[in-house]
C-alpha cells in the first residue's frame, strides 16, 4: 500500500486499552520508543488487532510539532530524537529526526526553525496526538 504520509513507523503492539468508543493502542517502533494511537472500536474490529501483532503507524509530517525541550502536553506522543537533517524551503522546512532506527519527518515554518535554533545533530522532541496516528495492519 502506498500513501502520501511521510512517516511510516512499523512495530509490535505492546498494549491495548479498550474503551467504549475508542481504544488506545501502544506500538513499540524501536527499543523503548512507544507510539500511541487512538482507534475506534469499529477500526479495532475491522483490523482484528491484538497484542503482539505487527502494525504500521502513519503520521502526516504536518501533524508533528517540534520542541527543543521536553514539554508536558496533552499529546500522547512526545518522542526524543536527534535531528538528522533540515531541508529549508521558501516558507517551510522539513526536519528529519532520528528515533532509534526510525526517521520521523516534521514540516514546520522556517520562522519556527529559527526561533528554536533547530540544527542537525541536536536533540529535539517530536510531538503528535494519538488521534493523528492511522494504523495499517
Amino acid at each position: 500500500m502506498q500513501t502520501t504520509a511521510r512517516n511510516e513507523l512499523t512495530g509490535k503492539i505492546t498494549a491495548i486499552i479498550d474503551g467504549t468508543v475508542m481504544s488506545e493502542v501502544k506500538i513499540e517502533v524501536a527499543p523503548s520508543i512507544l507510539v500511541s494511537a487512538t482507534v475506534t472500536k469499529e477500526g479495532m474490529d475491522s483490523l482484528g488487532l491484538k497484542v503482539g501483532d505487527t502494525v504500521t503507524a502513519l503520521i502526516k509530517a504536518s501533524s508533528v510539532i517540534l520542541s527543543n525541550k521536553q514539554l508536558k502536553a496533552t499529546a500522547r506522543n512526545i518522542l526524543k530524537g536527534t535531528v538528522n537533517e533540515v531541508l529549508k524551503g521558501a516558507v517551510n522546512s522539513e526536519v528529519k529526526l532520528s528515533l532509534g532506527s526510525n526517521i520521523i519527518c516534521a514540516v514546520v515554518t522556517n520562522e519556527a526553525i529559527e526561533d528554536l535554533s533547530i540544527k542537525a545533530s541536536q536533540e529535539a522532541y517530536a510531538i503528535f496526538k494519538a488521534s493523528s496516528v492511522i494504523l495499517v495492519g
